[in-house]
């Protein structure tokens, strides 16, 4: 499986669990660490894990490989590194805080409307 294909796997299984603003980063470019940044947030904690916990099950169930699973014991920032895609839950006044967006503004946005349900 491809780098886009594990991405579409994520962005579908986020989408499933109501993730807020979902975008992806094409980080080829820019960065050794991956090819796809995903970036999403959430109202509260208990949906911030529930969003990362069906993300991990959609790529458990497609064998794909996950490194390492990070924050969620907090649940306000969860990290899932699928080694070329790594994805990012935030509680929403964390993301707002951290504003990955603005530090990877140099990738380019992925069109994800074929996958996101409106």
């Amino acid at each position: 499986m491809n780098s886009k294909d594990i991405l579409k796997e994520v962005v579908l299984a986020a989408d499933k669990k109501r993730a807020n603003d979902i975008v992806a980063l094409n980080v080829k470019e820019v960065s050794l660490m991956a090819d796809y940044f995903v970036i999403m947030d959430a109202a509260s904690n208990r949906q911030v894990k529930s969003i990362a916990d069906e993300i991990v099950d959609a790529v458990e169930e497609k064998n794909i490989y996950i490194k390492q699973v990070e924050g969620k014991s907090t649940a306000k920032w969860i990290l899932i590194d699928l080694g070329e895609v790594i994805v990012h839950v935030f509680q929403s006044d964390e993301r707002a805080f951290y504003n990955l967006e603005k530090l990877w503004s140099d990738a380019d946005s992925v069109d994800l409307s074929d996958w996101i349900e409106e």
